[in-house]
C-alpha cells in the first residue's frame, strides 16, 4: 500500500498526495538552509498527519494497551494496522512500496503513537528509523527490491548492535563474521534487541576483519529462518513491556556475501551515534 494513504480505515481517501509530500519536503529543506531558523509550526499536511495518527492511536491502540502490557506482547492486529496504514515504510521510496515521506514525518508518527503506548511507538520507531532507513541508504538495488517492499507491507525488522559487553561502546562488539568462500559465517550474541520477538529479518553488525579494529565492522542481512539463528525468551522489564526485547544468538550462521551491506567508517559513525 503506497503512501500514507489509508491512515484510519481501508478505503479512505489518500491523506497526502505525492505532490503534497514532495512539497512538504522541499519547503522544510529550503526553510532550514536559507534561514537557519527553527521550525515553529506545522504545515497543513503535517497537521493532518498528526491528527490522523492521533485518531488511529486513540481508537485502535488505546483500548488494547492494558492487555498488551499484561501479556508483554503487541497485539498482532495492532501491528497489522501499522502496516495497513502506511506507518511501517514512512521513508521508503514509492518505487519500493513505501510512503516516500520525510524523517520529520516519522517523528510526528512516533510522537503520536507515544502519547498512547510507548511499546507500539518503539516498535514503529526502530523499524522505520534504524532498519528501513539503513536498508534504503546502504543496501544495493537487489537488497532493496527484495526487502523494502516487505518491510513496508508485512514484515517487521530488527536492528542488532548491542551486546552483553558492548552497549554504549558499540565499537567493542565481539560478534564476528568470518569469510568462507562466497559466504560469511557469523558467531556471536546480541542483547536488548527491540522487535526481535516478531522480526522476520535482522540487520546484524559484525566484525568481518578484527585486525582492522572497528573499521572491520560491517552489516549483514540475516533472515530469521536461517539455520543457527535463535531468539531467547523476552527480557522482564519494568516498563514498555509489550515491546519485545530479547537476546539473539548467531551460531555458525552462514550468509551469502550478497547479504553484506558495506559500511564505511563515516556510515558506522552515523549508525552508532
Amino acid at each position: 500500500m503506497n503512501g500514507l494513504r489509508h491512515l484510519v480505515t481501508r478505503g479512505a481517501a489518500p491523506l497526502l498526495s505525492r505532490r503534497a509530500v514532495n512539497g512538504v519536503l522541499a519547503t522544510r529543506k529550503s526553510h532550514t538552509v536559507e534561514t537557519g531558523a527553527p521550525l515553529t509550526h506545522f504545515t497543513d499536511e503535517e497537521t493532518m498527519l498528526r491528527d490522523t495518527v492521533r485518531k488511529l492511536a486513540t481508537e485502535k491502540i488505546a483500548p488494547l494497551v492494558k492487555k498488551m502490557d499484561e501479556e508483554e506482547k503487541i497485539d498482532a492486529g495492532v501491528l497489522q494496522s501499522l502496516f495497513d496504514n502506511g506507518l511501517m515504510g514512512i521513508e521508503v521510496p514509492d518505487e519500493y512500496g513505501g510512503t516516500g515521506a520525510s524523517f520529520f514525518s516519522s517523528m510526528l508518527v512516533v510522537e503520536e503513537l507515544s502519547r498512547i503506548d510507548a511499546s507500539v511507538a518503539a516498535a514503529c520507531d526502530v523499524h522505520n528509523t534504524l532498519v528501513v532507513n539503513l536498508m534504503a541508504q546502504l543496501g544495493n538495488e537487489e537488497q532493496k527490491k527484495k526487502y523494502l517492499p516487505r518491510l513496508s507491507q508485512d514484515m517487521v525488522g530488527s536492528f542488532c548492535l548491542s551486546e552483553p559487553l558492548a552497549g554504549s561502546d558499540a565499537f567493542s562488539l565481539k560478534t564476528e563474521a568470518k569469510k568462507d568462500g562466497d559466504h560469511f559465517v557469523i558467531n556471536g550474541s546480541k542483547m536488548w534487541i527491540t522487535n526481535s520477538d516478531v522480526a522476520g529479518v535482522f540487520l546484524v553488525m559484525a566484525n568481518a576483519d578484527p585486525s582492522l579494529g572497528y573499521r572491520g565492522i560491517t552489516c549483514f542481512i540475516v533472515d530469521r529462518e536461517m539455520p543457527g539463528v535463535s531468539v531467547a525468551p523476552k527480557e522482564k522489564k519494568l516498563g514498555i513491556r509489550a515491546s519485545g526485547t530479547c537476546m539473539v544468538h548467531f551460531d555458525n550462521v552462514r550468509v551469502s556475501k550478497a547479504n553484506e551491506k558495506s559500511c564505511d567508517t563515516l556510515n558506522l559513525l552515523k549508525i552508532f551515534l
